[in-house]
């Protein structure tokens, strides 16, 4: 699920004249105002997971714990925008990159769950469980940086994990 989810960011980037840097996701900052940061990172790849299992009981597992950090290949400036240019990557151009992890991942779930690969349900399942929880819109998860680029895209998106998973409820 990772390989596809990632190779399809990668692959996104490339279109779109970037590299990306995969990290653990870890949150810096607390709160609202602009000197609110830990000391170091704080690890939540860790956490999160293990708090949803304490308060689930074990029967809901949080699958998002890496995050993209889109880079911009030097060339991007000059091939893309001609003489008065910038080499940043645009809000929608990180969104798109986001989705098209979402949407592989999806699609592989769809293709395993067509072709009866054995223990079908458990990778269906876990295929959209991932997609779900890396659609929500908090900190550096692929959610918030889709809901930042096209809140279209997004709730597109959304609808789309949404009916994914209400139909693995029904299946399981």
């Amino acid at each position: 699920i990772l390989m596809v989810n990632i190779t399809a960011k990668e692959i996104a980037a490339y279109y779109l004249d970037a590299k990306i840097e995969i990290q653990p996701w870890e949150i810096s900052r607390y709160g609202f105002k602009a000197t609110s940061y830990f000391k170091r990172p704080f690890p939540a790849w860790i956490l999160f997971p293990l708090v949803m299992a304490v308060i689930s009981g074990g029967y809901v597992i949080w699958l998002a714990a890496l995050i993209f950090e889109p880079k911009p290949k030097p060339h991007r400036a000059a091939k893309r925008h001609g003489l008065y240019s910038f080499s940043e990557m645009s809000e929608y151009d990180i969104g798109k990159i986001g989705a098209a992890g979402i949407v592989a991942t999806l699609l592989f779930a769809l293709i395993a769950y067509f072709i009866h690969l054995p223990q079908q349900m458990n990778f269906v399942g876990l295929s959209i469980w991932f997609a779900f929880f890396n659609m929500l819109p908090i900190s550096h998860l692929d959610g918030n940086k889709i809901f930042f680029g096209s809140k279209i895209m997004w709730s597109t998106l959304a609808i789309i994990v949404l009916i994914a998973i209400t139909y693995t409820f029904i299946i399981i």
